[in-house]
């Protein structure tokens, strides 16, 4: 009962426990003493159990009190309910019993109905089958005066007489079906004899009629097997006594082997029996303009199952995968060859039929289109495997810098992964039906190339001799590569929609989806090789700044030479100077000719580095300078003061001073310099941060 219809009367507050406590689904009183006993003692819950129990009581007389009418009309209405039962039962059984006599009569005369139904039945058949087997011996009496005539295959009206025997054994086969006596086993027998002797005569003539190319005649015949429901008859009759034997002189072993075109010419010589010896049995079957008679297929019943079969027998050695420039040439002849077949198929039904058919799909699934894939795939993925995995060497370099402001590429991975990217999509190694996995390999080879560049730039190179290095830059070999590597990508990344282009045209279905598909996953490539153009630019930079750093160290030296050694006011500028720009110098010299735009970039990026780095080394000289020279001056006023002498201004200009013209003298010939290498300053970060601290410096 559901707890909604309880109308319990409510336990006062003080009680141990409420009302809704025993009205729970899963009321337990052993969990409900547990529960309870916890916050009472047991003689509480008595206690409290005998009050609410009182209350009860009281509103269960309440509800007798309320419904006492009720309850005395119910039980008033239901005196004489057991006399009233007991006078329906009699009429009731008498009731019964003749509904019962009513339906045994209905079932007596059902069954004497049926009986009789059944019996007229069987006189109906019994005649019918009399009947037909009346037109049975008719019929096998005219059918064999027909075929005892020997000479009637010679008379110009044997395809009337055999349209005339057709007609017989057509009415025959159906009185046949009819009739259900035993003697018809012995008629059944005879009819098969005079079959058999019919379609012998029947299939002679329409094989004549095939080497003839009657068309008129030939069409008979096939109307013939029409009417006699023997259509798969002639399809077998045609493959075994006119295409087998024209298919067996072609596909054999000797003939793969003897001619240049191999597996090529044997499917040209098929085509040629199609379109030769069975043309005229297509036409009047297939063609829609001039057909004829419907309900054949020659070309895959009689045509495609013999010449499959006779491959499968004779040449299937064509199927093994081992060579793959040979499988690709048979597998190519194989499609245009099957192609060819299609076009021959000149209604949808015909096509249906084709593809639909078991021994076709068979045939397709013999070639190992995944196993020529993965050999393909070894063989270019090796190629670029192991250049990719050779350690980085001047070798990689070929040719001269030259080949920066051409098209081909100047390291002999790139041009290798370029020619394996090509090499998948030729047409000798490319198949339609493995394009998406040619596709995918060729994404994996950018990616491949993408992660061989990035450890490239960790790689360690021998060190270089620093004086070697300074004549030309180009002798410097880490730099030349980084720069051959950072071209080739520039280079790759701008070739890869040729790519695409190239992929484009093996598509045979153009779809909006396919194409904005392959565009994507090859921008996603794109844009992963365009990343590794900053870190090769990096280390472009590191390598060109390191020929420069070590040289601005003697910057700190500047001090050393004018303290006390009396020397001239400075007007040339140091050594270091010209030291720490001579590669850039000589770099610019070999590369701005060849490359100007990326020269420019990095010298730009390198001298706004290098300015920083001087910049730091100039602040920590000139805040020494000025430290040691306020440190003289407090001397030398503690000495005054103590000889009790008046100080006197200094002669002449001081070593500080001269310190910091040098300094300005270094900073204007570095900005110089930075100018006669075609650079614009305002472009380099922190020129003028650096000539206004030797400027300021000065005027103090």
């Amino acid at each position: 009962m559901s707890t909604d219809n309880i109308n319990l009367p409510k336990a006062p507050k003080d009680l141990c426990f409420t009302e809704l406590d025993f009205i729970q689904e899963n009321f337990n009183v052993d969990t409900f003493l547990q529960e309870h006993k916890k916050n009472s003692k047991l003689e509480t819950m008595r206690d409290d159990l005998g009050i609410y129990l009182k209350l009860l009581r009281s509103a269960m007389i309440d509800l007798i009190n309320r419904d006492y009418i009720d309850f005395v009309h119910l039980s008033s209405n239901l005196i004489g309910l057991d006399k009233a039962i007991n006078d329906l039962q009699a009429p009731l059984g008498q009731l019964r019993e003749e509904v019962m006599q009513v339906q045994q009569t209905l079932d007596n005369e059902i069954s004497v109905i049926s009986a009789n139904i059944n019996e007229n039945k069987m006189i109906k058949e019994y005649k019918q089958s009399l009947f037909s087997l009346q037109h049975i011996c008719k019929s096998l009496k005219k059918l064999s005066s027909i075929l005892s005539l020997n000479t009637f295959l010679e008379s110009p009206a044997k395809i009337d007489i055999l349209e005339q025997a057709a007609t017989e054994f057509s009415q025959l086969q159906f009185h046949v079906s009819r009739c259900k006596l035993d003697i018809i086993k012995d008629k059944q027998k005879e009819s098969e004899q005079l079959e058999q002797s019919y379609m012998t005569h029947l299939n002679e003539f329409f094989l004549a009629c095939v080497q003839e190319k009657n068309s008129v005649l030939l069409i008979r015949c096939l109307r013939i097997h029409v009417m006699l429901d023997k259509v798969k008859d002639a399809e077998n009759l045609v493959k075994k006594e006119v295409v087998s034997p024209l298919v067996d002189s072609v596909v054999s072993m000797e003939n793969l082997q003897a001619d240049s075109l191999g597996l090529q010419s044997i499917y040209n010589r098929l085509l040629n029996i199609l379109s030769v010896e069975l043309k005229q049995l297509l036409d009047i079957t297939l063609h829609p303009d001039r057909c004829s008679v419907k309900g054949f297929n020659f070309l895959v019943n009689s045509f495609w199952i013999d010449v499959e079969e006779k491959i499968e027998q004779h040449i299937k050695c064509i199927f093994a995968p081992g060579d793959p420039v040979l499988f690709h040439s048979r597998y190519v002849a194989t499609l245009e060859f099957l192609e060819k077949l299609e076009v021959e198929c000149v209604t949808s039904d015909s096509l249906v039929a084709l593809k639909g058919n078991a021994q076709y799909k068979d045939f397709l699934r013999k070639w190992s289109l995944p196993v020529y894939f993965q050999i393909r795939f070894q063989e270019i993925a090796s190629t670029v495997e192991t250049v990719l995995s050779e350690s980085i060497s001047p070798a990689s370099v070929k040719g001269t810098l030259e080949i920066l402001t051409q098209n081909e590429f100047s390291l002999h991975a790139t041009r290798i992964v370029w020619e394996s990217l090509q090499r998948i999509w030729a047409n000798d190694v490319y198949l339609y039906q493995l394009f998406h996995r040619f596709w995918k390999f060729s994404l994996q080879i950018c990616a491949r190339y993408q992660t061989w560049s990035l450890a490239a730039l960790k790689e360690v190179w021998p060190i270089e001799n620093e004086v070697e290095t300074l004549s030309k830059a180009k002798d410097s070999t880490k730099l030349n590569f980084l720069i051959c590597l950072y071209k080739d990508l520039e280079k790759l990344i701008k070739i890869l929609p040729s790519l695409l282009d190239i992929v484009q045209s093996q598509l045979k279905q153009h779809t909006p989806t396919v194409l904005k598909l392959l565009e994507d996953s090859l921008n996603e490539a794109t844009k992963n090789l365009e990343t590794v153009l900053s870190k090769v630019t990096e280390q472009i930079v590191f390598e060109l700044l390191k020929h420069c750093v070590t040289h601005l160290k003697q910057v700190s030296d500047i001090p050393r030479l004018f303290r006390r050694t009396k020397r001239d006011v400075p007007t040339k500028p140091c050594a270091y100077v010209k030291n720490a720009l001579t590669f850039l110098i000589n770099f610019h010299a070999d590369y701005k000719r060849l490359i100007p735009d990326n020269v420019n970039y990095w010298l730009e990026l390198t001298l706004s580095s290098l300015t920083e780095y001087y910049l730091a080394s100039v602040t920590d000289v000139l805040t020494s300078v000025q430290k040691t020279e306020e440190s003289l001056r407090r001397l030398k006023k503690i000495r005054d003061k103590s000889m009790g002498s008046l100080s006197s201004e200094s002669q002449g200009i001081s070593d500080d001073e001269k310190i910091r013209i040098q300094l300005q003298v270094d900073v204007r010939a570095y900005t110089n310099m930075i100018t006669d290498i075609e650079i614009v300053t305002a472009n380099v970060r922190h020129v003028e941060e650096l000539l206004h601290a030797v400027e300021t410096a000065i005027k103090r």
